[in-house]
């Protein structure tokens, strides 16, 4: 795994409280499961997570975000997302290696995720960022008609030790 980080201009950005009105707008824009008021306010002040977000120039608006949780030895990504008309120009990608990186300084061993098993667009850009299929959780999620959906468990080692075997 190369120690460099993926460069960004302006970098992403550590959002906070101040931010939660742009998150909120964001979310509502680049999903059609927007995470609520409630989560993205504990997200952006729980210190086990960081929200992180970049924007085309520094102050303009959001293009993607992420949200990424610490654990004692490892971090989740809990989401990354794109607005529809930022998408296909290797955004989520950059970010995903960006974040990939900031977590492995931070002393995360592996970044773990979880992923709707029908979003194959998002399970290529995590396969090829070197994820590992791990497992799946059943019915995890819902989908609007009431019926579920597997999860499919990937995960990512972020130390050299455990990324050279």
């Amino acid at each position: 795994m190369s120690t460099t980080c993926p460069a960004f201009d302006p970098p992403p950005r550590r959002l906070d409280s101040r931010d939660l009105s742009r998150l909120i707008a964001f979310e509502a824009m680049a999903n059609d499961d927007a995470w609520s008021e409630a989560l993205l306010s504990a997200a952006l002040t729980d210190d086990t997570h960081e929200v992180w977000g970049v924007s085309a120039e520094e102050g303009s608006a959001l293009r993607a975000v992420a949200v990424i949780a610490y654990l004692p030895f490892d971090a989740e990504l809990q989401s990354i997302s794109v607005l529809p008309e930022s998408r296909r120009q290797g955004l989520a990608r950059g970010l995903l290696a960006w974040l990939s990186h900031h977590a492995r300084r931070r002393g995360a061993e592996k970044l773990l995720l979880e992923v709707r098993e029908s979003n194959r667009a998002a399970r290529r850009l995590y396969a090829r960022a070197g994820f590992a299929v791990d497992g799946q959780r059943r019915g995890y999620y819902r989908r609007p008609d009431g019926s579920s959906e597997d999860a499919v468990l990937m995960s990512l080692a972020l130390n050299d030790d455990m990324a050279n075997r």
